[in-house]
């Protein structure tokens, strides 16, 4: 033969080739690519895993945007609210001072009613009694006191009347 190849050698090679071919394929080839598999799976695993994370933390933040916004809100309508209550509070308490204001005129205006009828008072017995004094140094006797501060009342009264329809 021309080429310089032996059969049974050649035969031989081929022989141990196929059996390490056999070796190989069962002992080798199968537990890589196992293992190839799995750490397929692995990373599809873990690109599935992150996928579904980011969509959760898109979720969540999109979850938190919405409870700031409608914090928010919360704080805007409690901040009117409160301006709100101000004013009417404000609205109570100049109201309250008015109603104060009135009931304290009240007051003072009947006191002073009162105390003006009561100098009135005083002043008509000391008139009385000046009179009666006045009446009896004229007369130079004694005068009954009660049957003239009966006079005397009567003729304040009429004055007082007369007062009043021509006023």
């Amino acid at each position: 033969m021309g080429i310089g190849l032996d059969l049974a050698t050649f035969i031989g090679q081929l022989v141990s080739f196929l059996i390490l071919l056999g070796l190989l394929v069962c002992f080798g080839y199968r537990p890589v690519r196992k293992m190839l598999n799995e750490r397929s799976d692995r990373i599809r695993e873990g690109l599935e895993q992150a996928e579904a994370t980011g969509r959760e933390y898109e979720r969540a933040q999109a979850e938190a945007e919405k409870q700031i916004s409608e914090a928010r809100e919360e704080a805007r309508l409690i901040v009117v609210e409160a301006g709100q209550a101000r004013e009417k509070l404000m609205k109570e308490a100049r109201s309250e001072a008015r109603q104060e204001a009135r009931a304290m005129m009240e007051r003072t205006k009947s006191e002073l009613e009162q105390e003006r009828r009561e100098m009135i008072a005083d002043l008509r017995r000391e008139f009385a009694d000046a009179a009666i004094l006045a009446a009896g140094k004229v007369i130079g006797e004694s005068l009954d006191r009660e049957k003239h501060w009966r006079i005397i009342e009567q003729a304040l009264e009429e004055s007082e009347s007369l007062r009043e329809t021509r006023g």
